[in-house]
């Protein structure tokens, strides 16, 4: 058997490699470079310069358990205001992207899409938190973090649960015009459990790159199926309910609970002055301990990951037409709209328009999300209109936009998000 073959295996492979053409090696997402670095190294005698690069091609290939890391993405808009404010997460710019609140708290920021990047890097863009509205004493139960949440199915491969469990490794760049500690964190969904480790900003405004390696969870399982798994999080401020009076043990898995809370000692207040920025980009979670140069995809491989979260079907023009509808009566229909990518699950639909008469053709006054394919591949839209006599029984009709209004900008935003 080949060396080609070995690292195959040890990297996950299924299908046979040919050793006179040096086959693909077909790698899943997630290796831990360790073991293909033990490989390589017992064995480098065995392989020739085609086989060292097309194992250093696919072991760098999908290790980014996160999606859109360098921030390039940014259906919904270039920039958000007044973030931040009722409990809860929102998706307000970049795409994948979380900004999450506890406890109503008072600062307020504007997410944007920055062309601010760490010099002579290879990043275009960077997420920008502008803090507008500060909050100089903080609530003991506020908190503010952004965050993503990763699909509990794309992490099977940490082996949660087991003696096996993965270490990862968290590396990113951040700029704060706040010095001193932060935390970064991990809450695992099906255990209601959390780690966390600490990092801090040295200067002012200035970019900094971070590393920071979190132990496996031996105790809990994360399910295999389309829901959260694990949350990566950063924390912007937060209140004694959670800061303690004494440093925590960081990197070890507890129980998130009101007994556990207060672990994060020292964390800083990014939202103490409306001169406050924040940026990150660069972020890239990997298995392993040692963090690796960041993982660059083309814009159309991230867009499509996002795709499967969020789907934003958006006209700007008169009579712009965004599905073909089979008419049942003389005021109502249905039709059926296809995605680009299979959605995570059936989406809810928003409309950043009124549906009346004034925005829509045929005086419609309802549009909704019907049902979806099992694959969620398509979704069927319901809609109603206020005339008895809009549509012929039996016929064809659009759902558009009204141009006798001229051009009108409406989007149909479909979310499928954690």
């Amino acid at each position: 058997m080949s060396r080609s073959r070995d690292v195959a295996q040890i990297l996950g492979k299924t299908d046979a490699v040919n050793e006179d053409n040096h086959a693909l090696l077909n790698t899943s997402s997630g290796v831990d470079s360790a073991e293909v670095v033990t490989l390589i190294t017992a064995h480098s005698s065995n392989l020739d310069s085609a086989d060292m690069q097309t194992i250093s091609e696919q072991v760098s290939r999908n290790k980014n358990l996160l999606i859109n890391g360098s921030m390039n993405v940014a259906q919904r808009t270039s920039s958000a205001t007044g973030v931040g404010g009722s409990t809860g997460g929102t998706y307000n710019a970049q795409d994948r992207w979380n900004f999450f609140a506890y406890g109503s708290p008072a600062a307020r920021w504007t997410q944007s899409v920055s062309t601010d990047v760490p010099a002579s890097s290879t990043f275009t863009t960077s997420l920008k938190l502008d803090c507008t509205t500060a909050s100089g004493t903080v609530g003991a139960a506020h908190r503010q973090q952004l965050m993503q949440v990763i699909e509990a199915q794309d992490l099977q491969h940490l082996r949660y649960g087991s003696a096996a469990a993965k270490k990862v490794t968290l590396s990113f760049w951040v700029k704060s015009s706040v010095t001193g500690k932060n935390y970064c964190w991990i809450y695992h969904h099906d255990g209601t459990r959390f780690t966390y480790k600490s990092y801090t900003v040295n200067s002012a405004d200035t970019w900094e790159h971070k590393t920071l390696t979190f132990t496996g969870d031996t105790a809990s399982a994360i399910t295999n199926d389309n829901g959260g798994g694990l949350n990566i999080i950063w924390m912007l401020y937060a209140g004694t309910d959670y800061t303690g009076a004494t440093d925590g043990v960081e990197d070890t898995w507890a129980a998130w609970n009101s007994g556990n809370y207060d672990q994060f000692n020292g964390q800083v207040n990014n939202a103490s002055s409306t001169d406050n920025n924040w940026y990150l980009t660069g972020a890239q979670l990997q298995v392993g301990d040692t963090a690796t140069a960041f993982e660059h995809e083309d814009y159309v491989i991230t867009l499509n990951k996002c795709l499967r979260y969020f789907y934003k079907l958006r006209k700007t023009n008169a009579w712009g037409e965004f599905v073909t509808i089979r008419t049942y009566s003389s005021d109502d229909g249905t039709g059926i709209i296809y995605f680009p990518q299979p959605m995570r699950a059936q989406p809810t639909l928003t409309i950043d328009k009124t549906v009346n008469s004034t925005n829509f053709a045929y005086s419609l006054n309802s549009i909704a999300v019907a049902a979806s394919d099992v694959n969620v591949t398509q979704v069927g839209i319901a809609c109603a209109s206020s005339s008895a006599s809009a549509f012929v029984t039996g016929g064809g009709a659009t759902i558009q936009s009204n141009g006798a209004s001229g051009a009108i900008d409406v989007s149909f935003d479909f979310s499928a998000e954690l």
